[in-house]
């Protein structure tokens, strides 16, 4: 376990992932990995509901190959996002590069849209 819960929770989702299990509990959470999790819900990746009462998360995975924490965390400025992209995912129209931004976290096709840059936080397909 290190100092960041987002990278913690994005493994501890793949390493469910490698062993074929579909369901899987996470302890330590923040709104940051609450956000990168919305994301990937949005696109169908995962399902996931937070329990109030054992202060956990309750993680379904659906449909998911790679997700993983970047780092160090690059800053991209808006020209230099598709710089990130061919680094991080396998293509373009493939999986999204979750971004922080001023407007908060948003994929790559937001920021590209809203021309502006960020914080590379993640990835996943």
């Amino acid at each position: 376990m290190s100092q960041d819960v987002v990278a913690d929770g994005l493994n501890q989702i793949m390493n469910a992932k490698m062993v074929e299990k579909r369901k899987l509990v996470i302890r330590r959470y923040s709104k940051v990995l609450i956000n990168v999790l919305d994301l990937m819900k949005d696109k169908g990746h995962i399902e996931y509901e937070i329990n109030a009462e054992d202060n956990t998360l309750n993680i379904k995975i659906l449909k998911l190959n790679v997700c993983r924490a970047v780092k160090p965390r690059y800053y991209a400025k808006y020209g230099d996002v598709d710089k990130y992209l061919r680094r991080f995912l396998p293509s373009r129209n493939f999986g999204v590069l979750v971004i922080s931004t001023n407007q908060g976290l948003l994929g790559h096709q937001e920021v590209l849209a809203n021309k502006i840059g960020g914080s590379i936080l993640a990835y996943f397909y």
